[in-house]
């Protein structure tokens, strides 16, 4: 990607990826957030913002959560 690039309809949708690790979950989500918090995309929607729902929510970061999570706690499928 660079200024002026024009991302063409049948791109994929994951343009870009963003890995954390800690010594703990704990740590990992503390460095997701930062980096989440962050994060610059011009141009384009991203779901940054549904991210960070996501890791600040208590059942996520109690580990508290299996594949229904998200529709069970955003009303998302």
């Amino acid at each position: 990607m660079y200024t002026g690039y024009v991302i063409p309809p049948v791109y994929d949708s994951m343009i870009a990826k963003i890995i954390v690790h800690g010594r703990d979950r704990d740590e990992a989500i503390a460095k997701m957030r930062g980096a989440l918090e962050e994060c610059v995309v011009d141009g384009i929607d991203t779901n940054t913002d549904f991210l960070l729902k996501i890791i600040q929510n208590e059942k996520f970061k109690n580990g508290d959560f299996d594949t229904s999570f998200i529709a069970q706690e955003f009303n998302q499928v």
